[in-house]
């Protein structure tokens, strides 16, 4: 049975809608649907060699792809990788491909691992679900739950999966991006190239 406490915060979770994620953050995608990915099993971040944008890897039962967390741009695709899903027994990696071919790149999703929750200059992001099955993911810049300042001022909900099955979601390594999967969608959000990963301004 429900405390009081705990039926507050789900009806205060349930009445919050989707927002857009505040400033600095900013949508990758021009589409509200972000990028569709059928049969989207993880992702997992990488860095540019050349430019130090974070690439997302997306691995799903069509292949694999690699984009720019920036920019949007697909870098890499390849439909019929000799190693398909993470391996789910060693370590939930997948070979590299386009500019970051000849590494391996960590993954979560449907076989396990988990991304960045924190950032060093302290936004938080939470999966809740105070409806099962849909999961939501708040963003909070408070330290996470239990969110103390209102809806759309120190936290926002950014993001409701009512329409297919969250995978995995979480910040970049660098705490420039953050990324929502579903199993059949991709949404990014970037503050761009001028936050270094010691939460500074990057050079």
């Amino acid at each position: 049975m429900l405390t009081a406490y705990q039926r507050a915060m789900r009806g205060r979770l349930l009445a919050a809608p989707v927002v857009p994620a505040p400033e600095p953050w900013q949508p990758v995608f021009e589409s509200p649907y972000g990028v569709p990915v059928g049969g989207l099993l993880g992702i997992g971040f990488a860095t540019h060699p050349g430019s130090g944008h974070d690439l997302v890897m997306v691995v799903s039962f069509d292949g694999h792809g690699l984009f720019d967390a920036v920019t949007g741009e697909r870098l890499a695709r390849d439909r019929d990788p000799e190693d398909g899903a993470p391996d789910a027994v060693a370590d939930l990696s997948c070979p590299g491909l386009g500019p970051v071919a000849g590494s391996r790149v960590r993954v979560a999703g449907l076989f396990g691992g988990g991304l960045h929750t924190t950032t060093a200059d302290g936004w938080t992001l939470e999966v809740v679900t105070p409806a099962w099955p849909n999961d939501r993911v708040l963003l909070s810049s408070d330290g996470g739950l239990p969110h103390a300042g209102p809806h759309g001022e120190r936290w926002w909900h950014i993001f409701h999966s009512d329409h297919s099955t969250l995978r995995a979601a979480g910040f970049s390594p660098s705490g420039r991006t953050i990324a929502v999967a579903t199993s059949s969608d991709l949404f990014l959000w970037t503050r761009g190239t001028d936050y270094g990963p010691s939460g500074g301004a990057g050079e």
